[in-house]
């Protein structure tokens, strides 16, 4: 699971950062992704609303649907350029994503 936000007024061209994390998959774990990226944000000196909505999101689908006891999740933070990409890795290695075509007044 990932998200990259471009925001036009990040102005930080030619630099790359990065922060990595790994969280128990658990409501705790989840919410302490949202206040650690948020913090880190802070400190490169990002916009947060936008970012830390998308990492409480995909942090709590990781706790919740991709858990698998005593194996932790992955919060990594990206920024290159103005363009800050969000991953969210979870512990369920088995289920792959499948592509699936809407059906009809689907919400997902």
């Amino acid at each position: 699971m990932n998200q990259e936000i471009a925001d036009p007024e990040v102005q930080l061209s030619g630099t790359v950062r990065n922060s990595s994390v790994l969280l128990s998959p658990t409501p705790r774990g989840a919410r302490l992704a949202r206040l650690l990226a948020t913090e880190q944000l802070r400190a490169w000196g990002l916009p947060l609303d936008r970012a830390s909505q998308v990492v409480a999101e995909l942090a709590a689908n990781a706790a919740t649907h991709g858990r698998v006891p005593g194996r932790d999740f992955r919060l990594t933070l990206y920024v290159v350029g103005g363009t800050l990409r969000i991953e969210v890795t979870d512990t369920r290695g088995d289920r792959v994503p499948e592509m699936r075509h809407p059906v009809g007044e689907a919400e997902s």
